[in-house]
């Protein structure tokens, strides 16, 4: 099996893990709801120069465009996914520690993977299963903190409301995760952005026009700009539910960082969970999932090379190079290991 995706997926997780701890930072200056804002903002304004100085082969245009059927698809996540979930999580972060924040993250993984299985049907074996009972059970042992007195939960209400709207917005950007990656994410970053910054400014919430102004839209291009595209090539290759299996190490990338800068202390607890996370991580990229299946005729665009199995259709140009046109698929059987990814939704 490819394990290309797990980089991509190993990427993006990281990136996004840290926004936490330096958003915390940030919000001693900037309200939660405009720092929703201009993380998204920041996705979009960071991934519009890139296309501007990507070279040729890598432009946006060598990937399948959005069409009219996808918009339903793409509204429901921009509306989980890049308005409520944002807002949710900085209201939330405003009222919890980075570390406590970061951790309480890990249970995206968790919405992702179960709202996959059973409202979208995406299938899911022993070893997924075993995999996020270890990260589960790291996220609950980093968010148990022996020594603290007492417990409010409005924090952590808001980061589960956050992580339940994240996993929706996986699950549906997940339709689309044959798309180009760079156009749904300056989708999501242009609306998402302008929409809880336009909230921000109804509500009378002041946007410091300085250096935090900055600083918000450069970890906002990277915290939620490149690593939702890697994420995409990941759901791509991956499926929702192993997606969101992995990504659960995100959050432990934030904790470490909140540790280092934040200067947020911890117990014991760290080394256990430290031992389930790379469990999880471990019984996942060792699975190895093959059976006969039957691949029907369809014809559809997207990004695609034709060094695969499943495209080996006749193009009036020789390319080496990912590129994107309406292509037709005959009904064929096969058997060969695969994730569940674009062209695999078989049943099982």
């Amino acid at each position: 099996m490819d394990r290309k995706p797990l980089v991509y997926i190993l990427i993006s997780a990281s990136l996004f893990g840290i926004s936490s701890p330096l958003a915390k930072l940030l919000l001693r200056d900037i309200s939660p709801i405009a720092m929703a804002g201009l993380l998204y903002l920041g996705a979009f304004l960071g991934l519009y120069f890139y296309s501007l100085m990507a070279p040729k082969k890598h432009s946006p245009a060598q990937a399948a465009r959005l069409r009219k059927s996808d918009l339903p698809w793409l509204f429901g996540a921009i509306l989980a996914g890049g308005v409520i979930a944002p807002i949710s999580q900085m209201l939330g972060l405003n009222l919890s520690t980075g570390f406590s924040t970061s951790l309480l993250l890990n249970l995206e993984g968790v919405t992702t993977a179960v709202i996959a299985v059973f409202i979208f049907g995406e299938n899911a074996g022993k070893r997924l299963w075993l995999a996020m009972l270890c990260m589960t059970l790291a996220g609950v042992l980093l968010s148990w903190n022996p020594g603290q007195s007492s417990f409010n939960p409005g924090g952590p209400l808001l980061i589960l409301l956050a992580v339940t709207c994240w996993g929706i917005d996986n699950n549906l950007t997940r339709q689309l995760s044959g798309r180009n990656p760079i156009q749904i994410t300056y989708l999501k970053g242009l609306i998402g952005g302008t929409t809880s910054l336009t909230v921000a400014l109804v509500l009378g919430m002041k946007i410091p026009l300085d250096f935090m102004l900055i600083a918000a839209l450069i970890l906002g291009a990277f915290s939620y700009g490149i690593s939702l595209v890697f994420f995409i090539k990941a759901l791509r290759h991956m499926g929702s539910s192993r997606t969101g299996a992995f990504f659960s190490l995100g959050p432990f990338f934030g904790a470490l960082v909140s540790l280092l800068i934040l200067r947020e202390s911890v117990g014991w607890v760290m080394i256990p969970a430290a031992i389930l996370m790379a469990g999880g991580v471990w019984i996942i990229s060792g699975e190895r999932h093959e059976h006969p299946h039957v691949h029907l005729t369809t014809e559809h665009s997207h990004s695609h090379k034709h060094d695969d199995l499943h495209h080996l259709h006749p193009h009036p140009e020789k390319t080496s190079e990912p590129h994107a046109h309406e292509h037709v698929h005959e009904e064929f059987v096969h058997s060969h290991a695969h994730w569940p990814d674009t062209g695999h939704r078989h049943e099982h």
